[in-house]
């Protein structure tokens, strides 16, 4: 492996693999951010540019690890240059190689199917029985819960990790870093401690369990998954043949030998007892505990995520498939600052509802980093910079882009701060609140961060307004951080202008009608009498309303 595949590998692997050590199996959003646990985007941006809806429109994964990873690729961007390039180049491959393609596709498909056979043996509780029903919802929360004792479980499982393993192995060897390494990371662990578990055959020794190497050169059986065990049937068939000929030869002198009849006629319904003995105690003995050293195993988790990566990259370039229009992989740069230049850019999530949806070009650069859009509302402000934050997500996890044409330099953050009314702190009025939103953005930001501001300094005067948000811009353009404002206060835009900060895009309008074109300049006209026409609310209708009231009330 040279230099650069090395350090390729060194950062595919996220710090916290999908596969859960606990009790319960990982969901596919478990990654979403939180309050107190988030990357690059944090929970409030997160729902701001309807991430959720952003991944439903780009899952075309397979398995269900696989759209683990692709959600934790969307909720969680990689920051890292490298890293993106590394995923393209292999996303790259599978456009130029089709016999690469197909069988990646083929091998994908085979594990997408027996899936659930691994998270069953993980996952699940065993009650007993002689049965192996299928999973039920147990005490009001979703487990999986199965008759019997686990063996079938336990075998359909192994099996599964064992055919992954053996599949990869007849894989063609990837041309690209990144695929390489997630293919070698599923051969790789064939040579580990755990796959030579899973694989068996399977020694239990005073509570420990050993793998054919480590099982000492003594004869020793190994472990059989099975309710039937040949030792424990011969030993019974041998019990009750001595008994039954003990009372009838030994004891025929003496008219006994109907008792050797009447102990087999016993021994029928104690069996099974016995059967079920013994394997309650291989189930919490050796499966449960296996159960736990299988979940707890880096070397799995790491094969489970190798195998999600490979179903990601082949959903990402499937989603590309289905773009209507031009799509493109951005051309990924490493810089100081953030940057994010698009040609002909579509919103991902209107461009299949819309199909008229108009396109813009987004220039958010060194030269052009503070951005304020002005224009009436309905007119498609709103739009853009989801379209910029949602271009900025899907670059960032490595996907195409609805572009013609497409550059980046990944956002260490990314904030999009919108009225929040109804979030409003106990004791804290909309000004307070809003503003301390502006304040956890600024003080967090750096010049690689992303910051979209729908409407700044809400809620107080005219004047305190204008002189806030003044100073709040200067100091975003000061930092350096890629700034886009959305407001409708072309005086602040006007006393900007004069310093000779900021660039200004407008919402173009043909026959008092927006284009949702986005043009040059800066809009000083209101159209709040059209929209209040459009929805039965302008000045007639108020005056038409009141005197209807004053005639009925004659």
């Amino acid at each position: 492996m040279n230099d650069t595949s090395q350090a390729v590998a060194s950062l595919v692997w996220r710090e916290n693999f999908i596969l859960s050590a606990g009790k319960q199996q990982a969901q596919t959003r478990d990654t979403k951010p939180t309050a107190d646990d988030y990357g690059v985007l944090d929970a409030k941006t997160f729902a701001a540019v309807e991430t959720d809806a952003l991944f439903d429109e780009v899952n075309h994964a397979q398995t269900q690890v696989g759209q683990a990873v692709l959600y934790r690729s969307i909720a969680r961007p990689i920051a890292d240059t490298a890293l993106l390039q590394s995923k393209q180049e292999a996303l790259r491959e599978l456009e130029s190689d089709p016999a690469m393609l197909r069988a990646l596709e083929a091998y994908i498909e085979r594990m997408a199917d027996d899936e659930n056979l691994l998270y069953n043996l993980l996952y699940g509780e065993f009650v007993g029985g002689f049965t192996t029903d299928n999973p039920r919802s147990s005490t009001g929360k979703e487990r999986l819960e199965f008759g019997g004792y686990g063996y079938r479980q336990f075998i359909d499982g192994t099996d599964f990790v064992v055919d992954m393993v053996e599949e990869a192995e007849e894989l063609p060897t990837p041309k690209s870093d990144y695929l390489r390494t997630l293919v070698q990371a599923l051969r790789d662990f064939a040579q580990t401690r755990t796959y030579a578990l899973i694989h068996g055959p399977l020694y239990v020794s005073n509570r420990k369990f050993l793998t054919k190497e480590e099982k000492p050169r003594l004869p020793m059986p190994s472990f059989q998954p099975s309710m039937f065990k040949w030792p424990l049937i011969g030993f019974l068939v041998a019990l009750a043949s001595i008994l039954f000929f003990f009372f009838r030869d030994m004891l025929a002198e003496v008219g006994s030998d109907y008792m050797g009849y009447g102990i087999m006629i016993m021994l029928i319904p104690i069996t099974p007892l016995i059967f079920q003995s013994v394997s309650a105690s291989d189930r919490d003995s050796v499966i449960y505990p296996l159960q736990r050293l299988f979940r707890s195993s880096p070397e799995l988790a790491k094969a489970m995520d190798a195998l999600g990566m490979i179903d990601e990259l082949l959903a990402l370039y499937r989603h590309a498939k289905t773009i209507p229009g031009d799509s493109v992989l951005p051309e990924i740069h490493a810089h100081e600052r953030h940057t994010l230049v698009a040609t002909g850019a579509r919103n991902p999530l209107l461009l299949r509802t819309r199909p008229d949806y108009v396109p813009n070009n987004i220039t958010l650069d060194d030269s052009k980093r503070l951005l304020i859009v002005t224009g009436p509302n309905s007119g498609g402000k709103t739009a853009y910079c989801k379209t910029v934050v949602q271009i900025q997500l899907l670059a960032q996890a490595g996907a195409y882009v609805p572009a013609t044409q497409a550059r980046i330099v990944p956002a260490e953050h990314i904030f999009y701060q919108i009225p929040d009314p109804g979030q409003l702190e106990e004791g804290v009025g909309r000004f307070a609140h809003e503003l301390k939103q502006t304040r956890e953005i600024f003080f967090n930001s750096t010049a690689r961060s992303l910051v979209i501001l729908d409407e700044l300094a809400e809620g107080t005067t005219f004047e305190e307004k204008m002189t806030l948000s003044e100073y709040v811009l200067k100091g975003f353009h000061e930092l350096g951080a890629t700034t886009l404002l959305v407001t409708h206060n072309h005086e602040l835009c006007e006393r900007l202008q004069k310093e000779g900060i900021g660039n200004y895009l407008q919402v173009e309008f043909m026959n008092e009608q927006p284009t949702h074109h986005l043009i040059p300049g800066v809009s000083r006209i209101s159209h709040a009498d059209r929209i209040a026409s459009a929805i039965g609310f302008s000045k007639e209708d108020v005056a038409s309303h009141l005197a209807a009231l004053r005639e009925n009330g004659d």
